[in-house]
């Protein structure tokens, strides 16, 4: 199930949207039909299909992701055999071709080479923690994104801060500005950057927007491109939705990156959308935080940005040009940018985020708007708390789409009975996906606790060590949400009647798919 954001005021393609889903089950319906049809007229074929759908059965059973996602589709193709096995080639299996997962990887690839990891850096982390070191080598050995000393961050616990810090930036740049973002939204905000951002062009500034179809479909149609391009911005849609049957459109971009120069990047949880900023505010208070990073980490911003930009290209580019050798030096702290992406089969987020559950020794804070979690991530939230360390986790405390809170909900009876501490934000919906362990380590990105994020989407964070400054700002801004927050720890741990716990059950079935 793709998540809209909210409606805009200037003209969008939430009627295409919904064309595009209505042509989808047509589809699929169509094919259900035709295969139940042909079944009716021969054993043969309906003992195919049998087949067909148990050795579809047995390849999600054996395959390596966790219980929680292959049991509903499990249930669903046993029950309808037919339309199970028609909806799960579609949204269930690694939704896109060879092809497109070779295109990718070959892009990847070819940025991975300007990647390289300084080994002294790591050798120092050793020295300080291995625990710590171990957390930072997975990201750099196994997925090539480096960590960095030579890097400054700055936290910003309000997303209107970092706006504002992002369209001062813009006037100082000189060569390029890169922007990736799941929604945007062409009104008060994205308005504000606007000006600045053709006014750069008009100096020679090369400028490049890159938007998610279906993250912007609630605001924003086609014609924005052509708005853009009037203003000598080029800019780019991810994955269109369009009207046929397209197996990688469950794919979406959720990345939230800006690069100025090559010099200074930005991300965090907030779109280009004025609710993020509390300009408009349709569910109480917005919270939502961003980060600032100036020097050598940078570089792993960039690729990020060029992988997906360049997912549109036909041929190879010179993308060399745009990676910085930073000259400045920054002191303190190691500061590692990573991304996730649906089409390798490795849950990069997840297991970042398990990595700093596994290692806490005193504390764990999370904060996300969603909490649809896999066995694996119950299991360390609830091991962690038992073995003594202060979990706990924020969720809004005013949904934006009922159904999904319905489900964030149905976890916390377990994880409340092991010991973590749940928290709602009163004053609206807290957006912002964030981690802090201990008070030295913390990851600050686009990744929800759900598995949309985890699973399907492409997703960038960054991770946080010895980041005096920025860690401070982070624990300070958890110690403010949890003053304005209820805590309803004590409201789920006692036992719901069976009706409910059924009812919450049914409800996990479709986790995979929210």
């Amino acid at each position: 199930m793709m998540r809209v954001e909210q409606k805009g005021n200037v003209k969008n393609s939430v009627g295409r949207l919904m064309f595009v889903l209505l042509a989808f089950m047509v589809q699929v319906g169509w094919i259900a039909i035709l295969f139940v049809w042909f079944s009716s007229y021969s054993v043969w074929i309906s003992l195919c299909s049998s087949i067909l759908a148990f050795f579809v059965v047995l390849g999600i059973y054996n395959g390596d992701s966790n219980a929680a996602f292959k049991m509903p589709w499990i249930i669903l193709i046993l029950v309808f055999p037919v339309l199970g096995v028609c909806i799960y080639l579609m949204l269930g299996h690694k939704n896109a071709t060879a092809k497109t997962r070779a295109h990718f990887e070959e892009i990847h690839h070819n940025l991975g080479r300007y990647l390289k990891q300084n080994v002294g850096i790591v050798s120092e982390l050793e020295q300080m923690d291995w625990g710590i070191a171990n957390q930072f080598r997975y990201l750099s050995d196994q997925e090539g994104y480096p960590v960095y000393d030579n890097t400054k961050v700055t936290y910003y616990a309000d997303a209107a801060e970092g706006l504002a810090a992002q369209i001062e930036d813009f006037k100082h740049a000189k060569e390029f500005i890169f922007l990736e973002y799941h929604a945007i939204q062409e009104a008060v905000a994205f308005g504000q950057m606007l000006n600045v951002l053709a006014q750069k062009v008009s100096e020679g500034v090369e400028v490049r927007i890159f938007y998610d179809d279906v993250g912007s479909i609630g605001f924003i149609n086609f014609g924005f491109i052509k708005r853009m391009e009037q203003l000598g911005i080029q800019c780019k849609v991810f994955n269109p939705a369009i009207p046929v049957i397209k197996i990688f459109m469950n794919n979406r971009d959720h990345r939230k990156i800006t690069v100025i120069d090559g010099r200074v990047g930005y991300t965090g949880g907030y779109n280009l959308a004025d609710e993020y900023f509390n300009i408009t505010s349709p569910y109480g208070k917005w919270k939502d935080t961003g980060i600032r990073i100036e020097g050598a980490a940078v570089n792993s911003l960039t690729t990020m940005f060029l992988e997906m930009w360049n997912t549109t290209e036909s041929g190879k580019t010179d993308d060399g040009r745009y990676l910085k050798h930073t000259q400045e030096k920054f002191a303190g702290g190691y500061v590692q940018p990573y991304a996730d992406s649906p089409l390798n089969g490795r849950p990069v987020g997840e297991n970042v985020y398990l990595n700093l559950i596994k290692n806490a020794k005193h504390y764990f804070y999370g904060a996300t708007p969603y909490l649809i979690i896999s066995d694996e991530m119950m299991r360390e939230l609830c091991m962690a708390a038992e073995r003594g360390v202060d979990v706990r986790l924020v969720t809004p405390g005013i949904p934006d789409k009922k159904i999904i809170y319905r489900m964030t909900r149905s976890y916390y009876g377990m994880l409340v009975k092991h010991g973590v501490r749940i928290y709602e934000y009163t004053p609206g919906f807290i957006h912002q996906k964030q981690m802090l362990a201990d008070g030295e380590i913390a990851t600050v990105g686009t990744i929800n606790m759900d598995f949309r994020s985890l699973r399907h989407h492409f997703e960038n964070g960054v991770l946080l060590y010895q980041c005096e400054e920025a860690l401070a700002g982070i624990a300070a801004d958890f110690a403010a949400i949890f003053a304005e927050s209820t805590e309803v720890t004590e409201k789920y741990r006692q036992e719901k009647y069976a009706v409910i716990r059924g009812f919450n059950s049914f409800l996990r079935l479709f986790a995979p798919l929210m």
